[in-house]
């Protein structure tokens, strides 16, 4: 249930964020969208104050209004405390500054991450994505979550330059961190060990690449430290904290939510099989249908303010609903339908403005390749549950995603052989 703030506001229950009504999330969404004022509050169970943006267009001024800070400084002090004593690690990148500070740390990675960088390594990226099929049964049942995972995992490790052996742990320290801050003790001080251990282990990977420089992404990473000779250690293990966790959980939720929505849509499923030249658009309908990333991270007034036409006060959080955003009826049509050839398809899935996400020219590539190879490899992939036992894991952090896909499949079909041989 809901209770009136007085004036236009509305007030949602502190657990919007990890019980959406019903379960379902995106009809929840169609209300809030279409309920009075586009800014909604949050009851915040610790006592803070928090509002949701759901419209579109009211969602992407938010993107680029600089009232909207995302500075740990300017959040409440209860937040920053916590913050700082569970995971400092997280909070010395570009995702948490404003400019001018943002654009002296972006500048660090984003020529790393331009999308002529990540055509060059398409063909490794299709290689890891075979080699992950390859050790696929020949037939039956995968639970394809695990695939999703992997892939981003290993290509951005990969990118990194970390050992093979070291994935799984970095994998799962780069789980805890994404959903920092925990709302109770016993999980924050898991979070804060998993931060030390990512803090130790990167730091010595910095030790061991500054005396034998690649051409991984550490490397540049360093290259470019040294070029500006302004950075801090601090900065780059948080900035790689930032790519590890970026790099692999999104994109393994396109994966996952892309391929959910191809097999509860069989004539997108039959269009995109006969015509794999569609993977661009497909990639950014799946973004937009069912976005791996639910809500903007952090951002506070840092001032007293007005977002559409609502107040807000200094110090407030503001969640930009990207979920719902994408899903906007004033903005595109038919929304709630899947529709692989759409154009013109202006989501919100990596952000808007300054902190427009820098990784997503290499998500879009994986994206484009393990869907075309998943169609392509394995003959007659259909959902092994019906669709709505499919469990989504609403939880503390900003994505959307799947707790497992799995799925059957008639056969596997080798790297290289045409599904019509």
């Amino acid at each position: 249930m809901t209770t009136e703030l007085p004036g236009t506001l509305e007030q949602l229950p502190p657990e919007f964020f990890t019980a959406p009504e019903g379960g379902d999330i995106h009809a929840g969404n169609t209300r809030l969208r279409s309920s009075g004022c586009p800014v909604k509050a949050i009851n915040y169970p610790v006592g803070g104050e928090g509002y949701v943006v759901a419209d579109y267009e009211t969602a992407l001024k938010g993107f680029s209004d600089p009232r909207l800070s995302k500075r740990i400084d300017n959040a409440p002090a209860w937040f920053r405390d916590l913050v700082k004593d569970a995971s400092p690690v997280l909070i010395s990148n570009m995702l948490t500054a404003d400019p001018p500070e943002h654009t002296r740390l972006r500048k660090l990675v984003s020529r790393a991450f331009v999308p002529r960088r990540m055509e060059v390594l398409r063909p490794r990226i299709q290689q890891i994505t075979d080699e992950l099929i390859d050790a696929f049964p020949e037939e039956g049942e995968v639970n394809l979550m695990e695939f999703a995972f992997s892939l981003p995992m290993r290509v951005i490790c990969e990118f990194l330059g970390v050992p093979v052996a070291d994935r799984p742990q970095l994998h799962s320290w780069g789980n805890w961190l994404s959903g920092a801050p925990y709302p109770d003790a016993e999980s924050n001080e898991k979070l804060k060990d998993a931060s030390e251990n990512i803090e130790r282990y990167l730091l010595d990977l910095l030790a061991d690449r500054r005396a034998n420089l690649g051409d991984d992404l550490v490397s540049i990473l360093l290259r470019a430290a040294d070029e500006e000779g302004r950075f801090t250690n601090d900065e780059l293990v948080s900035t790689l904290v930032l790519l590890i966790i970026a790099g692999h959980k999104t994109t393994a939720n396109l994966i996952g939510n892309g391929t959910q929505a191809l097999l509860t849509h069989p004539d997108q499923f039959e269009l995109l099989l006969n015509k794999p030249e569609l993977a661009e658009s497909a990639v950014e309908e799946f973004l937009r249908f069912e976005s791996p990333v639910y809500r903007g991270t952090l951002r506070v007034a840092a001032e007293d303010m007005e977002l559409g036409g609502c107040p807000i006060p200094k110090e407030s959080f503001v969640h930009l609903l990207m979920g719902s955003a994408n899903r906007d009826p004033e903005v595109f049509e038919n929304p709630d339908e899947l529709d692989i050839t759409r154009t013109a398809n202006r989501h919100l899935a990596f952000g808007q403005g300054p902190h427009f996400c820098v990784g997503a020219p290499l998500s879009r590539v994986e994206g484009q390749i393990a869907f075309t190879t998943l169609l392509r490899r394995l003959p007659g992939l259909r959902l092994a549950v019906p669709a709505e036992r499919l469990e989504w894991l609403f939880d503390n952090s900003t994505s959307r995603g799947l707790v497992s896909l799995p799925v059957r499949y008639d056969a596997r079909l080798a790297a290289d052989t045409p599904q019509d041989a």
